[in-house]
């Protein structure tokens, strides 16, 4: 019986479910949207919301905890600097997953997870109305 049991395993064991996660938040965070299968993009916001939400606080303390989720100097600082700025006055809700249909060779449900703030599409017409 699986009750309570909300965590997706995507089919791998755990130290391979947590290195897949923090290669999927890494390259999320360097390039502001991927292209994954629709269950890795699910458990993939789960895993870098509750980081963006510690980058908020510019401190030593918060860069170890997030270094020891994703352990690449480049995106911590990325993560504290770029997308903390643009991210202060949201209070949650920092990706966005858009279906895409399913892949050719397998067809395997992808999609797209991107960071909100940096879409600059959908964030046009909320700059105008104000």
């Amino acid at each position: 019986m699986r009750h309570g049991d909300k965590i997706n395993n995507l089919g791998r064991t755990a130290s391979h479910r947590s290195a897949l996660l923090s290669n999927l938040a890494i390259q999320l965070i360097a390039n502001k949207r991927i292209v994954t299968t629709l269950a890795k993009a699910k458990a993939l916001r789960t895993y870098v919301e509750p980081l963006i939400t510690k980058a908020k606080e510019n401190t030593t303390h918060q860069r170890r905890i997030v270094f020891s989720y994703l352990q690449d100097k480049e995106v911590i600082t990325e993560l504290f600097s770029t997308v903390a700025e643009k991210i202060a006055g949201r209070p949650g809700g920092y990706t966005r997953v858009i279906k895409l249909g399913k892949r050719q060779g397998d067809a395997a449900e992808t999609a797209m997870i991107e960071l909100v703030d940096f879409n600059e599409i959908y964030g046009k017409g909320k700059g105008e109305a104000k």
